[in-house]
C-alpha cells in the first residue's frame, strides 16, 4: 500500500471502539485528512505521543477508500507547551481551533495551515498578551476568507475621519458614523495592522489594550457571519 509522509497540526480527537481514535489534522500539503489512530489509547502506543494538541507532528498514514485513512507513524516535531500553562491561553488556543475547523473545508490551502501554525507560536509566547492573538488570528482569518472588514471608507463611501466615531455594520462589514459610536480611529488602525503585521511587533504599540477587547468582540461576531452565509 501507498504510504504519504506529512506534516501534520491535530484538530480534534474522537474516541472510537475501545481503544482507537479518529484524529482530524490539517497539513501544508493535503489539506484537512481525517485519520484512524489505532490502538492508540493503550498504554504501550507508540501513536500518543504525535497527536497531541497544540503541536506540530510528523506522520505516515495510509489513504482511505473513503475519508478515513490509517494512521501508520506519528512523530513529535514542535509542541507549544506553554499555552497549556495558563487557563486564558489554552481558552483561547482552544477557540482558535474551533473556529479554524469551521471556516475551513477538507481541500483547504496552505496558507490556512501556515496561519494556524504561526497563531500557534505566538499563543505559545507568553510575553504576547492574548487577547491580541486571538484578534489577529481572526483579523487573518476573514482576509484568507474574502470578508476582511472595509478600513479605509466608511459605509457611505467617504473617507475615514480621524475625529469621528463610527459604529459597526455587519451586513456591509463596514463602519459608519454615529455619534458616541463604539469605535474610534484608534480602533480603525489597531484593525488595519491586524490585517497588515504580526503580534509580536503589534505588542509594542502603546495604548493597545485598550481597543483590544471590543475588537475581539467585533471580529467574533463578523466570522460567525461570514460562516453562516
Amino acid at each position: 500500500m501507498n504510504q504519504v509522509a506529512t506534516t501534520g497540526i491535530v484538530l480534534s480527537r474522537l474516541n472510537y471502539g475501545e481503544a482507537d481514535k479518529i484524529i482530524t489534522l490539517v497539513t501544508p500539503d493535503h489539506g484537512k485528512i481525517r485519520v484512524m489512530a489505532r490502538g492508540v489509547r493503550k498504554i504501550k502506543s507508540k501513536l500518543a505521543g504525535g497527536i497531541e494538541l497544540f503541536s506540530v507532528s510528523n506522520i505516515t498514514y495510509i489513504p482511505g477508500k473513503k475519508d478515513i485513512s490509517t494512521l501508520v507513524s506519528s512523530r513529535l516535531q514542535t509542541h507549544f507547551g506553554h499555552i497549556v500553562e495558563e487557563i486564558d491561553r489554552t481558552m483561547v488556543g482552544y477557540e482558535i481551533i474551533k473556529l479554524f475547523s469551521k471556516a475551513t473545508e477538507d481541500e483547504c490551502d496552505i496558507e490556512y495551515y501556515e496561519l494556524i501554525l504561526h497563531a500557534m507560536a505566538y499563543l505559545n509566547d507568553k510575553n504576547i498578551d492574548v487577547t491580541l492573538v486571538n484578534c489577529w488570528f481572526m483579523a487573518q482569518l476573514l482576509k484568507i476568507l474574502g470578508h476582511t472588514p472595509n478600513i479605509r471608507s466608511n459605509t457611505d463611501g467617504n473617507a475615514l475621519n480621524v475625529e469621528k466615531k463610527y459604529g459597526f455594520d455587519y451586513a456591509d462589514m463596514g463602519f459608519f458614523e454615529q455619534p458616541g459610536g463604539a469605535y474610534t480611529p484608534n480602533h480603525i488602525k489597531m484593525l488595519r495592522l491586524l490585517t497588515a503585521e504580526n503580534p509580536e511587533k503589534l505588542q509594542i504599540i502603546k495604548g493597545i489594550g485598550s481597543v483590544l477587547p471590543s475588537l475581539d468582540q467585533l471580529l467574533k461576531q463578523a466570522i460567525v457571519l461570514c460562516l453562516r452565509s
